[in-house]
Formats: structure tokens, C-alpha cells, sequence
């Protein structure tokens, strides 16, 4: 069964940075998309970045030049390096999995809190 498990989320001040880190099991990251979502209270979902399966990475315009998707195939974890803190990063941010063998289904992380003060 899946599963992904995230850690890193801290208080920083703007200007910051952190690391986030997301544990697969029962499957390799290697073999399918993955990526983060974040949302702050009263606000939307939105997908913070993705990764696909041929290395390609994709960021949301918010994030564009200050956070990095990447992978240790060989950990199977996946990372959100977040460089720049700003007040506005401020939110839950949770990974996700999709793998074409499920069919449709993703897998998602249980979330860890970032928070970005002054």
C-alpha cells in the first residue's frame, strides 16, 4: 500500500528557507508524478509544483525561482527545497503521488505546517 509521510515543516522568518521532505513507500518515486499542494486557512488548494516521471518539473508562478522539486531515487523521497520565506508561503503543504498503475487514485501525505513571520 502507499503511503508518504512529510517532515521539515517549521516557523522561519521571511527571508528563510526550508526544506521539506516526503517518504514513499510501497512504491518508488522514480516510477511516478509526484508534487505538493499548500493551503492556508481560508484560502484554495493550490499545487505548489510538480514532478513527472521523465525528471521535468513544473511551479506554480508564486513560487516560480524560489522553491525546487527534487528526488533521491535511491531514499525514494521526494523534497521541496523552499528558498526566500515569504509571509505569504505561510500554509500546509501536503504531497501527493500519482502513479498511471492506480488507475486515477493518488496517494497524499498527512501535511506539515510552514509558517513564514517577521
Amino acid at each position: 500500500q502507499a503511503k508518504l509521510v512529510e517532515s521539515g515543516g517549521d516557523s522561519v522568518q521571511v527571508g528563510g528557507s526550508l526544506n521539506l521532505s516526503c517518504a514513499a513507500s510501497g512504491f518508488a518515486v522514480s516510477s511516478c508524478g509526484m508534487g505538493w499542494f499548500r493551503q492556508a486557512p481560508g484560502k484554495q488548494r493550490e499545487r505548489v509544483g510538480l514532478y513527472i516521471v521523465d525528471g521535468d518539473t513544473h511551479y506554480a508562478d508564486a513560487v516560480k525561482g524560489r522553491f525546487i522539486i527534487s528526488r533521491d531515487n535511491d531514499k525514494n523521497i521526494m523534497y521541496l527545497q523552499m528558498n526566500d520565506l515569504k509571509a505569504e508561503d505561510t500554509a500546509n503543504y501536503r504531497c501527493y503521488a500519482a502513479c498511471i498503475e492506480w488507475q486515477g487514485n493518488w496517494a497524499w501525505g498527512q501535511g506539515t505546517q510552514v509558517t513564514v513571520g517577521a
